[in-house]
């Protein structure tokens, strides 16, 4: 392949998929709090044992296919990827290799780039190795397999990316996918990548990255792989295709061993797992069950008359949409919603180091705050102290605003009072706005907004102040 981009990437993603059980054995697919409990002779590889393919997860492969609009296998075939190493008991893990159930497809960046696949498979999850400190450091390796069998999704890209921010946003984008498919659960699911990396200035020479976590991840990885190569070109070091691991305390990268090739591997179909028939019918049942995505999602709310920016930023975490909707199903104009959705909602989740899983804001007084602010029952100011009030706590919105007397002022002869003291506490500011400088006029505003505890309109309080100001008498 010619590459023409200083930089070259491609990912090879393993998301792990939320079924109850894992790929071939009734075991249970989650989280346990001993180590080698969730276990049984299947996920062991145990002489006898026989594993039998679960359903739901060659469901869940077909909606990932659909999705990406990849090209479907009409047989599902298993492989044995043969290599010695603690986390296989069995010295090898099933996977696809010969036909995998979808390849082809893509994925669309956030600035409409689309980065293609070669293939999406299935394979089951290898078991955990727990190191005391970094696995450079460790002085042992403990072996724990309640995650050996747990069903995976193996998306692989073309090697199109060009920069570790491209990367960063794919994964973004391809989470986000998963979980609009109801696939893979972001908050207690394992994701992680490969990066195959090469530069020009090396002859695009190929360097895997193994088992980094995340998407932020992803792009310190790949940053510091490219600077780590371009530096060790300058010092006259000649380049060879390895294999790295990612040190995410450290920052760093670590040699693990020159690259495999895949005959290294030493396939073979599997003898234990007969090939499966994937039928237009079952294709087409799953088609009919495939929620609204992302891309769907943000061409309804802009025909809502949303912004576009806004339904972009809406949409792009299944969790805000589903509270987006919700909103309206409260009755909450959609504009509204979106925007203080996405600007004031988001504000206070990314000062506080939040996601809105973690916040876990009491909805219920979240819309009678927005019914408040659109319905000009209380300024756009109180608003946004309130919501970011109700991130430390959960109270009763409606209440709170009218014990407070934080209800927007209606009051035009309390509101000229405030305005006929600001402007007489504001000499050098009213002289300044008289001589033309119409900043100084929101000088004033802001000292009316404080005597009203930002209960008075902003824009209100402009019109009052430009009409008294006009008229000599009133200063």
């Amino acid at each position: 392949m010619q590459f023409t981009t200083d930089i070259v990437i491609g990912l090879e993603v393993h998301a792990g998929l939320n079924t109850k059980t894992k790929l071939f054995c009734g075991c249970p697919n989650r989280k346990a709090e001993q180590p080698n409990t969730l276990i049984c002779p299947v996920c062991l590889g145990h002489p006898g044992s026989k594993p039998v393919v679960n359903r739901k997860v060659i469901e869940y492969a077909l909606r990932m296919g659909i999705a990406t609009q990849s090209k479907l296998a009409s047989e599902l075939i298993f492989s044995r990827k043969s290599y010695f190493y603690p986390d296989l008991a069995k010295n090898y893990q099933i996977t696809q290799y010969e036909l995998p159930i979808c390849s082809g497809g893509k994925l669309a960046l956030k600035d409409g780039k689309e980065v293609g696949f070669i293939r999406i498979h299935l394979e089951e999850d290898p078991a955990s190795l727990v190191h005391q400190g970094s696995m450079q450091e460790s002085p042992f390796v403990l072996v724990d397999y309640n995650r050996s069998g747990s069903p995976l999704l193996e998306i692989v890209t073309k090697p199109c990316m060009a920069s570790p921010e491209e990367a960063r946003d794919f994964m973004k984008q391809l989470i986000t996918t998963l979980g609009y498919l109801n696939i893979f659960d972001a908050n207690d699911g394992i994701i992680k990548a490969d990066a195959n990396l090469s530069i020009r200035e090396s002859g695009y020479t190929r360097v895997e990255i193994k088992n980094i976590t995340g998407f932020k991840e992803i792009e310190r990885a790949l940053i510091y792989e490219v600077a780590r190569q371009k530096q060790e070109i300058n010092d006259g070091k000649n380049r060879v295709q390895e294999t790295r691991g990612w040190d995410a305390d450290k920052g760093i990268t670590f040699s693990m061993r020159t690259k495999e090739t895949e005959a290294d591997y030493g396939y073979i179909i599997d003898p234990d797992l007969v090939p499966i028939t994937i039928t237009k019918e079952m294709i087409e049942e799953v088609r009919m069950r495939m929620p609204e995505l992302a891309p769907q999602k943000i061409q309804r709310y802009a025909g809502l008359g949303v912004d576009r920016t806004d339904a972009e930023i809406v949409a792009s975490e299944l969790e805000l949409a589903e509270l987006f909707e919700r909103a309206l199903e409260e009755g909450i104009k959609p504009v509204f919603a979106a925007r203080w959705i996405r600007r004031e909602l988001l504000r206070v989740l990314n000062y506080n180091k939040k996601s809105i899983t973690d916040a876990k804001v009491d909805e219920r007084q979240l819309f009678t705050l927005f019914r408040l602010v659109s319905g000009k029952k209380i300024t756009e100011k109180t608003g946004q102290r309130l919501i970011e009030k109700l991130m430390d706590a959960s109270f009763d919105m409606q209440e709170y605003v009218e014990k407070e007397g934080l209800l927007a002022v209606s009051d035009s002869d309390q509101l000229e009072q405030w305005c006929r003291e600001a402007i007489a506490e504001s000499t050098k500011a009213v002289e300044d706005y008289k001589n033309g400088s119409e900043k100084s006029l929101n000088f004033i505003v802001g000292h009316v907004m404080q005597k009203s505890r930002g209960t008075a309109a902003p824009e209100e309080v402009k019109g009052m102040l430009r009409n008294l100001l006009r008229n000599t008498s009133a200063l």
